[in-house]
């Protein structure tokens, strides 16, 4: 839970589950309940603005493509997920998410391997070899 004040705009506009009142001890602040919402559309405020806590909008898609076109009309790419029971699919899926990690069936999170996001998600890496070069600053000698 936390800190939500675009999610408590929509929780009387869209159709949702949960959400109903403020987490019990948190009276003060913009926190909500974890909330689903549905009948989003890729067009609408909630789907084009990072909303940060426990906040989850449903886009529906008809096709693999449609769903990538979704995916990848934000201004955002920190991180995305992709869930199939064909791998293989799933692993061409995710090559073609604009997004700095695609976990594919897992919330998984590994430490060592470089973290961050494309076009307004983030410059740089943090973690595994590329966070560690982050922090170097390399001289080259000619001559």
């Amino acid at each position: 839970m936390g800190p939500n004040f675009r999610a408590v705009s929509f929780l009387d506009r869209l159709p949702f589950a949960g959400g109903l009142g403020r987490p019990e001890g948190l009276s003060d602040g913009y926190y909500v309940n974890p909330t689903v919402f549905c009948g989003v559309t890729n067009n609408m405020t909630i789907a084009r603005e990072e909303i940060f806590g426990p906040v989850l909008s449903i886009i529906t898609y008809r096709t693999e493509e449609e769903a990538i076109s979704i995916a990848n009309d934000t201004v955002y790419g920190l991180h995305a997920y992709v869930s199939s029971s064909n791998i293989e699919r799933a692993n061409q899926v995710a090559a073609q998410i604009n997004a700095g990690r695609v976990a594919i069936n897992t919330i998984y999170h590994d430490a060592l391997a470089p973290f961050g996001g494309f076009k307004q998600s983030g410059i740089g890496r943090e973690g595994g070899i590329y966070g560690l070069e982050e922090q170097l600053e390399t001289k080259v000698i000619i001559g």
